[in-house]
C-alpha cells in the first residue's frame, strides 16, 4: 500500500483528532494487558515456565541428541513467579488457528517434488497473500494506474519480488524454530523493546484494519446504490466480522479453502473488468518488464517510492510465521524441515504469483481507462451512456480525475454498465472480508506472543475492530467520502513506517546461527533483506520529510513534535539494528559494555545442540503449542 493523493485537510485533521483517541486507548490496553500477564501466568495452576538457558541436561539417543528438562530443574522453574525477557513461555490449550489439530503430512512417494505433499503444505502462504490484495492496495493500484499508466507495473512487480523474498525469510523462521516471530521476540528482545514493538506492531494491525473497514464500507455502499450510507456500512463490519468465528469451528481445511474461495473471487471479479476494458496486451507486458526510468513528475515518484515501501505489511510477516506451524512437521529430521521450507517457499512463489495478477488487473483497467483524463471527460461519458449515479458523482470541471475504490466502481458502470460496478463492488467486498480475518490471526499471535496473553477470539476482534471503527464511523458520519480516501493516505503512511519493526527482527532471527543453525540465511540472503529494510526506513525519511514540507502546517510546535518523532524513530531502529548485527555474529560489538547492558546479547536458545531441528520439536520450551506429550489432534492433509 502507498501514499496517493493529497487529503483534504479538514478531513485530516478530523481523523487525525479521532485516531489520537483511539491510540490512547490502546496505550492504556496495552498497559492493563501487561499488568495481567505475571497474574494470568500465576493463576495458571500446575502449568511450567521454561527457562532457555542452562535449563536441559544433554543425552545422546542413537545418531541424534535430544534435550530433556532435569527434574530438579523442572521443580525451580515450576517456582519461578515472574516471567521476564529471558523466560519462555507457558504452554497453552488456547491458542489460535491450530491449536487442536494440525495437517498431517504424508509419506510420499520416491522423488524430490510430490503434489499431494504440496497440497498438505498449501493454505499459510494463500492466507499471507490476503495482505496483498486488501482493500487499501486494491486502492493504490487503481490510482498508480490513472496517475502513471503502466510505467510503475515494474515497480510492482520488483517490490512483490522483495516481499517474496521476506516472506521467506518470516516461514523459515516458524518452520525451522517451531515458534513465530513474536513468540521469538519474547525470547530475543528485553521488556520495553519488546512492548515498544507490540504497540507498533498493533498500531500496524489497528491501520490495516480500518481501510478494511473503508473498503467494506464503501462495497455495501456500491452494492445498494448508497441505500447504506459510508457510515452506516462501518457500523455493519462490527456484525460482519464475528462471522468468521463460526467458520473457525468447522476445522482448519475448511476455513483455508473459504479463504482460497474468497480470492477466487477476487480473481474472477477483477478479471472481469480487466477482460471487459480489453488494455493493450504489449503495453501492459512492456510496462511490466520495462523499468522506465524518464518523465517522472513528482506524483508518480511518490507512488513509486510508495510501492516500494509498502508491499510488505508488517503484520504479515508475523502472521506468516505462525501460519506454518498449522503442519505436522518432524522437526527431529533435518530432511523434513528442509523439505517444509521448500514446499512452503513454492506455496508462496504460486500465492504472490496470484496476488501480482490480480493487481496487474486492477492497475491495467484505470490505466487504460482513466490515464489523463479528466473529471468532464469522465462526466460526459456518464451522460452519454445515461448513467445517473455516474452524473451526480463527477464533476463538469475540466481538471485531472482523482478516484478512488468508490468513484472507480461509478466509473466502471459509466463505461462498461451497471454489472460491472456492482462486479467491482463484490470483488472489494470479498478483498475486505477475508483481509479482516487475517488481520484478526495477526493481531491474536502478537498478543499470545508478545504478551504469553491468551484473549478469546471474540474479545480479539472486538479490541482491535472497536478501535479501528471509532474514527472511521466519526469521519463517514460528520464529513463525506472523499476524506475516506484522505483517511486512507495518512494510514498508509503510518503501515510503512511500521515496516522496520518487522524487518529487521525477521532479517535478525533468521540470520543468527544460534537460533537457526544450518538453516540460517546465507551471505546473498543477509545482503538483500538488510538492504531491503535501508531501503525502507529511507523511504520513510523521505516522506516524513515531503509530509513536512507539502502537508503540515509550519508551525513551530508541528516541526518539534516531528524533529522529536523522527530522532526516536531513528533511535529504535538504530537499536534494532545493533541487535541484528549482534545476531548475525558481530561478537566484538556484542561485547561492548554499552551493548551489553542497554541493548544485550540474544539469548541463547542452542543448549548446546548442533542441530536446532532436532530441539525445536523435542524440546517443550522452544515449542509451545504442543504440551509435555507433543500431543494434538493430526486432521488428514486434504
Amino acid at each position: 500500500m502507498q501514499r496517493r493523493g493529497t487529503c483534504k485537510k479538514d478531513g485530516c485533521m478530523l481523523y487525525v483528532s479521532f485516531s489520537l483517541l483511539s491510540f490512547i486507548c490502546l496505550v492504556v490496553a496495552a498497559i492493563f494487558s501487561n499488568l495481567a500477564i505475571v497474574s494470568d501466568c500465576q493463576a495458571v495452576e500446575g502449568s511450567y515456565q521454561y527457562t532457555m538457558q542452562n535449563s536441559y541436561i544433554i543425552e545422546p539417543q542413537n545418531d541424534s541428541t535430544f534435550a530433556t528438562a532435569s527434574y530438579v530443574h523442572q521443580e525451580e522453574m515450576q517456582n519461578n513467579k515472574r516471567a521476564n525477557e529471558n523466560t519462555c513461555l507457558a504452554p497453552n490449550n488456547n491458542q489460535t488457528y491450530f491449536a487442536d489439530e494440525k495437517v498431517h503430512i504424508p509419506e510420499a512417494e520416491n522423488g524430490f517434488f510430490s503434489f499431494r505433499k504440496l497440497w498438505a503444505f498449501t493454505g499459510p502462504g494463500f492466507l499471507m497473500s490476503i495482505a496483498y490484495l486488501d482493500p487499501g492496495n486494491i486502492e493504490s493500484d487503481l490510482q498508480s494506474g490513472v496517475a502513471a499508466k503502466y510505467k510503475l507495473l515494474w515497480v510492482l512487480l520488483s517490490a512483490t519480488i522483495l516481499g517474496l523474498i521476506m516472506q521467506r525469510l518470516s516461514a523459515r523462521l516458524g518452520v525451522v524454530t517451531g515458534l513465530h516471530l513474536a513468540e521469538m521476540c519474547y525470547r530475543q528482545y528485553k521488556k520495553v523493546p519488546r512492548m515498544i514493538l507490540w504497540i507498533m506492531i498493533e498500531i500496524a494491525i489497528i491501520g490495516s484494519d480500518m481501510q478494511e473497514v473503508i473498503g467494506t464500507a464503501i462495497a455495501l455502499s456500491l452494492l445498494t446504490n448508497k441505500v447504506i450510507p459510508i457510515w452506516g456500512g462501518v457500523l455493519i463490519t462490527i456484525i460482519d466480522t464475528f462471522t468468521f468465528l463460526l467458520l473457525d469451528k468447522y476445522g482448519l481445511r475448511k476455513l483455508e479453502l473459504f479463504f482460497g474461495f474468497l480470492i477466487t473471487i477476487m480473481a474472477v471479479t477483477f478479471g472481469y473488468e480487466y477482460v471487459v476494458s480489453a488494455p493493450p496486451q504489449n503495453e501492459v507486458i512492456s510496462g511490466m518488464f520495462i523499468p522506465w526510468y524518464k518523465d517522472y513528475d513528482r506524483n508518480m515518484l511518490l507512488q513509486a517510492v510508495g510501492i516500494v515501501g509498502a508491499v510488505i505489511m508488517p503484520h504479515n510477516l508475523y502472521l506468516h510465521s505462525a501460519l506454518v506451524k498449522s503442519r505436522d512437521i518432524d522437526r527431529k529430521e533435518s530432511k523434513k524441515v528442509n523439505e517444509a521450507n521448500m514446499y512452503y517457499f513454492i506455496e508462496a512463489c504460486i500465492a504472490l504469483l496470484v496476488s501480482f495478477i490480480i493487481n496487474v488487473f486492477v492497475v491495467a483497467v484505470f490505466a487504460h481507462g482513466l490515464f489523463n483524463k479528466t473529471s468532464l471527460e469522465v462526466y460526459n461519458l456518464c451522460e452519454a451512456n445515461n448513467y445517473t449515479v455516474g452524473m451526480d458523482t463527477f464533476k463538469k470541471e475540466n481538471t485531472t480525475i482523482s478516484v478512488d475504490l468508490n468513484k472507480g466502481g461509478i466509473f466502471l458502470g459509466c463505461a462498461f454498465g451497471a454489472a460491472a460496478m456492482y462486479i467491482w463492488a463484490v470483488g472489494i467486498f470479498a478483498a475486505g472480508q477475508s483481509s479482516t480475518m487475517t488481520g484478526t490471526y495477526a493481531g491474536q499471535f502478537a498478543m499470545e506472543g508478545f504478551l504469553n496473553l491468551q484473549w478469546a477470539r471474540w474479545k480479539r476482534v472486538l479490541f482491535t475492530r472497536m478501535i479501528a471503527i471509532i474514527p472511521t464511523f466519526l469521519v463517514a458520519f460528520f464529513s463525506d467520502i472523499d476524506n475516506l480516501t484522505g483517511m486512507n493516505d495518512i494510514l498508509n503512511a503510518i503501515m510503512t513506517l511500521q515496516l522496520p519493526f518487522a524487518t529487521l527482527p525477521t532479517i535478525a532471527f533468521t540470520s543468527s546461527p544460534k537460533i537457526m543453525g544450518t538453516f540460517r540465511n546465507g551471505l546473498t540472503n543477509k545482503i538483500v533483506a538488510t538492504a531491503l529494510s535501508a531501503v525502507v526506513i529511507a523511504i520513510n525519511i523521505y516522506f516524513v520529510i515531503n509530509t513536512v514540507q507539502d502537508d503540515l502546517p509550519h508551525h513551530w510546535a508541528v516541526i518539534v513534535a516531528i524533529t522529536i518523532y523522527s530522532i526516536l524513530y531513528l533511535l529504535f531502529c538504530l537499536y534494532l539494528t545493533i541487535h541484528m548485527a549482534v545476531s548475525m555474529g558481530a561478537t566484538s560489538l556484542g561485547d561492548h559494555w554499552f551493548v551489553k547492558r542497554y541493548i544485550g546479547s540474544p539469548v541463547s536458545t542452542t543448549l548446546g545442540l548442533s542441530n536446532p531441528a532436532i530441539y525445536a520439536r523435542s524440546n517443550p520450551a522452544f515449542n509451545i503449542q504442543e504440551n509435555w506429550s507433543g500431543s494434538f489432534n493430526s486432521i488428514p492433509e486434504y
